[in-house]
């Protein structure tokens, strides 16, 4: 991202408000990628002056933290003054109106649970709850174990058997299914 300086930035709001350019032929003309950035700083300047083109140096790295208080501050004074979002940044030295308008909206939609700071970072996974076979197993009564077991016996009793049949002759297994899907195939005609 460009960062302009403050002299460029004057000389471009000067530049608008004292000719009939608009924003886009401005930016054309100074080869400014975005005619957004002309228009806040115009707003800028009409709203703080000079100073509001002045980049906002922090003393650290970190985002300004509002509190919740002030935060609800701001909002009240846009419902009860009816004030727009850029009168309500200029009256509490806001350097942006899009904050005004999340902490309305989030307000609106969530009361003063929505203007307490959120969380950083993404969220963990939920815990998977554990589908253990065994711990089902281990919850059957002792008849209901060997009732289970003689179930698995006759399927794998019954898989092998199929098994060792196709084994012994492939082509009768085939038959026998093309026998299968013939007659299905005749039922479905019928119908």
């Amino acid at each position: 991202m460009v960062k302009y300086d403050e002299e460029f930035k004057l000389k471009l709001v000067n530049d608008y408000l004292d000719s009939d350019l608009s924003y886009v032929s401005l930016a054309k003309k100074y080869d400014i990628p975005s005619p957004s950035s002309i228009k806040n700083w115009v707003r800028d300047y009409k709203s703080q002056g000079v100073e509001g083109l002045k980049r906002k140096k922090r003393k650290s790295k970190k985002k300004a933290v509002y509190s919740v208080q002030f935060k609800l501050d701001v909002v009240q004074f846009v419902l009860e003054t009816r004030a727009s979002f850029p009168q309500a940044a200029k009256h509490f030295n806001l350097n942006r109106s899009a904050l005004v308008a999340s902490w309305f909206n989030a307000f609106q939609k969530a009361g003063i649970g929505g203007l307490k700071p959120k969380g950083r970072g993404r969220s963990s996974m939920p815990k998977k709850p554990s589908h253990d076979k065994n711990n089902e197993a281990n919850h059957l009564t002792p008849d209901q174990e060997l009732v289970r077991e003689n179930e698995l016996l006759r399927l794998e009793n019954a898989y092998l058997k199929k098994l060792k049949a196709f084994r012994e002759n492939p082509n009768a297994f085939h038959e026998k299914f093309k026998q299968k899907w013939h007659s299905n195939s005749k039922k479905k005609d019928s119908d």
